[in-house]
């Protein structure tokens, strides 16, 4: 079965505002002869979006002749099959979803007009599109989701600039990515979750930075990995699982047998 055999919806067909579809009054009534539509499974006036996108999915050439339709949705899925020349008119929509919409299709310069973008949504799809060149300005972005997939994607030298953000969890995406020479820089953060993500990545040699980290899901960290010759330092933590894990560390030290040429001794 093709697309063109669907059923009609469980939805009722009707158009945006509401009022019952007259199909004899349609400017499009005669591509139903040849399956370009059908009620309710794929019309253009119809409130329910599905059929709109099939109505276009089916006809993409009379996608432009709606950019400028009172339907946001129309104009939403428009976006999506309109030639992308069309495209700049749907920059300026007054409904964020048909922004946000043009924004899967637009070339990175056009999406530099995007990155001051008053709804967040928009400029998060921008943030994750935009080539990682043009990201520094949204370094700053209002909002810190934007901000995160910022951090995900700037280039790695620009990332210690955003070790200081506002937001705990956007500081976690530049402790993930960060350069090893600037980690240790986080290694007093605020926010235990960003120093999870150190105490994980930094070379053994450097944890003794962490050893008496405030919380002992950091110094458990440090226990598991640090150098053997600093365990000492924690043997006595206030925290059964930070002891415990300095117990088995230095009881497998001790438990390695000697092993020399041709056996065990």
């Amino acid at each position: 079965m093709t697309e063109r055999d669907v059923a009609g919806d469980a939805f009722p067909a009707v158009d945006w505002r509401g009022l019952p579809l007259d199909c004899a009054a349609c400017e499009h009534r005669d591509l139903r002869s040849s399956g370009g539509c059908r009620p309710g499974s794929a019309c253009v006036h119809d409130r329910y979006a599905l059929r709109i996108d099939r109505f276009f999915r089916w006809n993409p050439p009379l996608a432009r002749y709606y950019l400028a339709h009172p339907y946001f949705e129309v104009r939403a899925i428009v976006a999506k099959h309109v030639e992308v020349f069309c495209l700049p008119q749907l920059m300026t929509d007054a409904d964020e979803t048909v922004r946000w919409s043009a924004v899967h299709r637009l070339t990175p310069r056009q999406l530099l007009r995007l990155r001051d973008d008053p709804d967040r949504e928009v400029r998060i799809r921008v943030a994750a599109r935009l080539p990682a060149v043009h990201l520094m300005p949204m370094m700053a972005d209002e909002d810190y989701f934007v901000r995160s997939i910022v951090a995900r994607r700037l280039p790695l030298s620009w990332l210690p600039d955003m070790r200081h953000d506002r937001d705990a969890e956007v500081r976690v995406e530049v402790a993930r990515r960060i350069a090893p020479e600037w980690l240790a820089m986080l290694a007093t953060d605020a926010a235990v979750a960003v120093r999870l993500v150190v105490v994980r990545r930094l070379p053994a040699w450097q944890l003794g930075l962490m050893l008496h980290d405030a919380d002992w899901r950091v110094r458990y960290e440090v226990a598991r990995r640090v150098e053997t010759g600093k365990l000492g330092a924690l043997s006595a933590d206030e925290d059964d699982a930070v002891r415990e894990m300095v117990r088995l560390r230095v009881h497998d030290i001790r438990a390695i047998p000697l092993r020399v040429a041709g056996g065990e001794a």
